[in-house]
C-alpha cells in the first residue's frame, strides 16, 4: 500500500514538474476608446440632446481605467471647433475639457485649423495628451510640425504605436487663409513610413487619422489600408461614418462613430505573449455608456458650468449694429421668402465667393433685432454651429434643389430656401417635382450641364431637411461657421437689397396667414 501511493506521488510530482516547465501563455486585453468629429459638442443637450456628453464619455474610460489599466482613449480630430462655448476661446476651452477628460491622442482634422495653423500649434502645447500627424510640415522648412508617434508600454509590456495622419483635403475644408504656413504630404508615403520605423518595435500599430471614406476624396482609409499594409487598427474620422462592427481591409479594422459625439467607439484587442489574437470592434450609444460610467464625472459637469458663467459676458457683447429688424418668426421663415433669409445668403456668398448661396429656414430661429445686436442674438438665431461648405453641382441637380425647397408649399417646411446669386419662380399648383419654372443665376438663365458653385451648411450637404441629391456632390471649399460670417457681413456690409422678389409665385399674391404648421422632424437636428 505504501509503494502504491509513493508510485502515485511520484508520478504527481513529475506532472507538476512537467507543467511548470511548459512555456506559460501571458494573456491579456488592450481596450481602445476613440471619438472624433466632436466639433466642439460637449453638453448633453447638444443636437438636441443626440449628443451624449462629454462628462460621461469621461466617466466611462476612467470607469474601465480602473478595472483595466491597459487603456487608451484615441481622437480622430475635428475637436477644437464648432459650437459658441469653445469657439468663444478660440479652441481653449476645448483643451482644457480634453485634460480633464484623459483624451490621449488626437490628431489635427481640417476643422481644427478654423482659428489658423498657429492658433492649432497653440493649443497642442497646451494639451496634456499628444497631438500626432506624420504628413503635416511648415512650408518654410519642411519640419514637422506636430511628433509623428508616440509608443506607450502598458503594464503587461505591450508596446502600442500610435501615430496621425490629416487629410490632405485640410488645405480648403477650412479657409485656405488658415493653412498658408503649412503643406500636407502624401498621407500613403507618410503611412509606409511610419510602419517601417515602428512596426520593429511595437506589438500592436495603430493610425489615428482624420481621413475619412468619402468616395470624393483622393486619400481614404480604405485606401491607405489597401496601399500601406502593416497597420492594425486605424481611428478614423472626417467623413461622419458609423462603422457599428468596424470595418476590415485585409488584416486591418477601421473603425469611426459617425460624429458630434452620438456614440463612444470601443476596440478590444485580445492578446497572447503581446500578440494580437482578436480584435472586436462596437459602437457604444448613450445607454451602455451610462451603464459603464454610473454617473457623469463631475470636474467635467464642473468646468462646463464655469463655461457658461465666463461666456455669459462674451455673450453679452455688442457685434454690430442694424437699423432693421428683421423677423425669424417661424412660419414666416419656413413658408416663404424673408429678408432675414435673404441677408445670410448674401453673406455666404459673399464670403465664399460662390455662384449661389442657400439658407434653409429651418436653421433661422428668432428675429435680429433693430439697433445694437449682441452675439447672443446672433447665436440665437443661428444656434447649431453649422460650417459652410461650398460644392459643385450641375444646372440639373440645381433646378432638384430649387424644386425640393418649394415641394412642401404653401405648408411650413423647415427645408424652404431663401437664396442668394439666383432667382427663380414656381407655380404652387403644379405637381411636385416639376413646380419650378423660370431659373435664372446671377442674370443669365439657368444651364442644366454647367457647373455652379453652391454655398451653404454641411447640414444641407449631408441630406439634412431631405436635400438627398447634395449629398453626392464635390465638396471644393469650406468657410467659418454661419454666425461668424453672418457677424462679419453686418460689419463690413451692412444689409443693402435684401427686399425680397427673388422667389416669385405663380398665381399668389403673398404666402396664405393661416396654414397648418407641417414641421419636418429634421429640421429641429441642424448639424456642422
Amino acid at each position: 500500500m505504501f509503494r502504491y501511493t509513493r508510485r502515485i506521488f511520484s508520478v504527481a510530482l513529475i506532472m507538476c514538474l512537467m507543467l511548470v516547465l511548459l512555456p506559460t501563455v501571458d494573456a491579456s486585453e488592450l481596450i481602445i476608446f476613440h471619438t472624433n468629429d466632436m466639433h466642439a459638442r460637449v453638453y448633453p443637450t447638444d443636437d438636441g440632446g443626440e449628443t451624449i456628453g462629454l462628462a460621461w464619455f469621461a466617466a466611462a474610460v476612467k470607469k474601465t481605467k480602473e478595472k483595466n489599466p491597459m487603456t487608451l482613449w484615441l481622437d480622430a480630430g475635428d475637436t477644437f471647433h464648432g459650437m459658441p462655448g469653445i469657439n468663444v476661446s478660440r479652441g481653449m476651452n476645448m483643451v482644457e475639457l480634453a485634460n480633464a477628460a484623459g483624451i490621449e491622442v488626437s490628431v489635427p482634422g481640417n476643422h481644427d485649423f478654423n482659428y489658423t495653423a498657429a492658433r492649432l500649434v497653440e493649443l497642442t502645447k497646451a494639451f496634456k495628451g499628444i497631438e500626432l500627424s506624420a504628413n503635416i510640415v511648415y512650408r518654410k522648412n519642411n519640419k514637422l510640425v506636430f511628433k509623428p508617434y508616440k509608443i506607450f508600454k502598458m503594464k503587461d509590456g505591450t508596446k502600442v504605436g500610435v501615430f496621425g495622419l490629416s487629410t490632405p483635403e485640410c488645405a480648403y475644408k477650412t479657409s485656405p487663409s488658415n493653412v498658408t504656413t503649412v503643406n500636407f504630404l502624401n498621407p500613403v508615403d507618410q503611412a509606409r513610413l511610419m510602419i517601417s520605423q515602428l512596426s520593429p518595435k511595437v506589438d500592436v500599430l495603430i493610425c489615428d487619422m482624420h481621413m475619412g471614406l468619402d468616395k470624393s476624396s483622393e486619400f481614404t482609409s480604405d485606401r491607405i489600408a489597401k496601399e500601406a499594409p502593416g497597420i492594425d487598427l486605424i481611428i478614423d474620422g472626417h467623413s461622419h461614418t458609423a462603422l457599428f462592427d468596424g470595418l476590415w481591409i485585409g488584416d486591418t479594422m477601421i473603425v469611426q462613430t459617425g460624429w458630434h459625439g452620438y456614440r463612444l467607439g470601443q476596440v478590444k484587442i485580445s492578446l497572447e505573449d503581446h500578440k494580437i489574437t482578436g480584435m472586436k470592434a462596437q459602437l457604444l450609444d448613450a445607454d451602455e455608456v451610462k451603464k459603464i460610467a454610473k454617473t457623469p464625472d463631475a470636474a467635467i459637469e464642473n468646468m462646463l458650468k464655469e463655461i457658461e458663467s465666463k461666456n455669459a459676458k462674451f455673450l453679452g457683447e455688442v457685434v454690430a449694429h442694424t437699423d432693421r429688424r428683421l423677423s425669424g418668426e417661424r412660419l414666416i421663415v419656413r413658408r416663404g421668402e424673408c429678408e432675414l433669409g435673404n441677408m445670410a445668403a448674401d453673406a455666404l456668398r459673399w464670403k465664399t465667393g460662390a455662384d449661389i448661396a442657400m439658407v434653409n429656414g429651418g436653421m433661422l430661429r428668432t428675429d435680429l433685432p433693430a439697433g445694437d445686436v449682441t452675439r447672443g442674438d446672433i447665436l440665437d438665431i443661428f444656434p447649431f454651429g453649422n460650417t459652410i461648405k461650398i460644392g459643385e453641382a450641375s444646372g440639373k441637380v440645381l433646378r432638384e434643389i430649387l424644386e425640393h425647397g418649394v415641394s412642401a408649399y404653401p405648408n411650413s417646411f423647415g427645408g424652404f430656401l431663401d437664396v442668394s446669386g439666383v432667382t427663380f419662380s414656381f407655380d404652387p399648383k403644379a405637381p411636385v417635382g416639376s413646380k419650378v419654372k423660370s431659373v435664372t443665376v446671377n442674370g443669365e438663365p439657368l444651364s442644366d450641364s454647367k457647373t455652379y458653385t453652391i454655398a451653404t451648411t454641411d447640414f444641407q450637404f449631408s441630406g439634412g431637411d431631405g436635400y438627398s441629391m447634395m449629398t453626392g456632390l464635390k465638396i471644393v471649399g469650406q468657410s467659418n461657421t454661419t454666425e461668424e460670417i453672418v457677424i462679419e457681413y453686418l460689419n463690413k456690409v451692412g444689409m443693402p437689397d435684401i427686399e425680397v422678389g427673388r422667389i416669385k409665385i405663380l398665381g399668389a399674391a403673398s404666402v396664405p396667414q393661416a396654414l397648418t404648421d407641417n414641421t419636418d422632424a429634421t429640421e429641429e437636428k441642424q448639424a456642422a
